[in-house]
């Protein structure tokens, strides 16, 4: 019964079990977001650097499909989210452009890990709102703020200076993770154009959902000409040691579990709060990477990634202010 003369207080209080339950979710899910990100990025480096297993493009298409597998049995059965469906062939051809392109992205990732190490790696991955800026302004002529484009010196001089003062710096590697960097912020350029009116939006599950078996599609001959006897070299490992069956996957089931985490802390948190944890997560990558792989670093590498971490930082700061009415 309402107390006479004010209102019937809410179960628990604003700052009940109810918030608490809450904040607990929030953090669970963030640390699932961490855990799934950096895991997968180490689980790379180790099977390609370390363990051996030197083929990004079938381990790519083996991430690809356990995508389109579990991401159809979260929608169709577990239904995290509402199924979408593509409405014609027209949209059907640009999420098969998106999904070339993505795939662009991951394999030259992977390739780039067997190079380089984890760190490096991140500090080159740091500079992706350079590429977007650069490929927004060429595709879609969008213009950002003197103040904005500022901000991408420090983010560009970073990795200038991390590449100078990496102990293990290797060209090839080098390429494809500045390759897979460009190729990330295409796509996500790209997305925006190509999936831009209200009937072909979709959401980045059911964007997966469809995305993942067209890369299978595209990786499966790229992985049979360009990764001779691949499937019989892995069944030969799995013989001597059924380890690395175990890893594949892990690691293909942590990468999908990347895209969901990311889907429901997107969902579940402030777009500011997103931001702060997107900028910590490299940071925090790139410490967990040197203490399990003790790769050498040097002041000067780590002085060029702190630059461009504070570059992106500034970046997005400037385009907050600059999307405010």
């Amino acid at each position: 019964m309402m107390a006479k003369g004010g209102a019937s207080p809410s179960p628990g209080g604003a700052g009940g079990p109810a918030a608490g339950n809450g904040r607990l979710f929030t953090v669970g899910l963030v640390t699932a977001w961490y855990s799934s990100n950096i895991g997968v990025l180490l689980l790379n480096k180790y099977l390609l650097s370390n363990y051996g297993f030197k083929y990004p493009i079938f381990l790519t298409m083996c991430h690809m499909s356990a995508c389109a597998l579990l991401s159809y049995a979260a929608i169709a059965w577990l239904r995290v989210v509402p199924m979408q469906l593509v409405r014609s062939r027209v949209q059907l051809a640009k999420i098969a452009a998106l999904s070339l392109v993505f795939c662009g992205s991951v394999v030259s990732g992977n390739v780039s890990l067997r190079y380089l190490p984890v760190s490096f790696n991140q500090a080159v991955g740091a500079t992706t709102p350079f590429f977007t800026a650069i490929f927004a302004y060429i595709m879609t002529v969008k213009r950002e703020s003197w103040v904005t484009y500022l901000t991408l010196v420090p983010v560009v001089t970073g990795v200038i200076i991390a590449s100078g003062g990496e102990p293990s710096f290797h060209l090839f590697g080098f390429i494809m993770c500045i390759g897979a960097t460009a190729a990330r912020a295409l796509k996500t350029v790209l997305q925006g154009i190509l999936l831009s009116s209200e009937g072909e939006k979709l959401n980045s599950m059911n964007l997966l959902l469809y995305m993942a078996p067209i890369a299978v599609i595209f990786l499966l001959p790229a992985t049979i000409f360009m990764e001779d006897n691949v499937v019989g070299i892995t069944i030969q490992l799995a013989k001597k040691d059924f380890t690395i069956v175990w890893l594949l996957l892990f690691n293909s089931c942590l990468a999908y579990f990347v895209n969901l985490t990311n889907f429901l802390v997107t969902k579940h948190t402030s777009a500011l709060t997103l931001q702060v944890l997107g900028n910590a997560k490299g940071a925090v990558a790139v410490v967990v990477s040197i203490m399990i792989f003790k790769n050498p670093v040097s002041i000067t590498g780590m002085l060029g990634y702190t630059l461009t971490v504070i570059g992106v930082i500034l970046y997005s700061e400037s385009k907050k202010r600059s999307n405010k009415p």
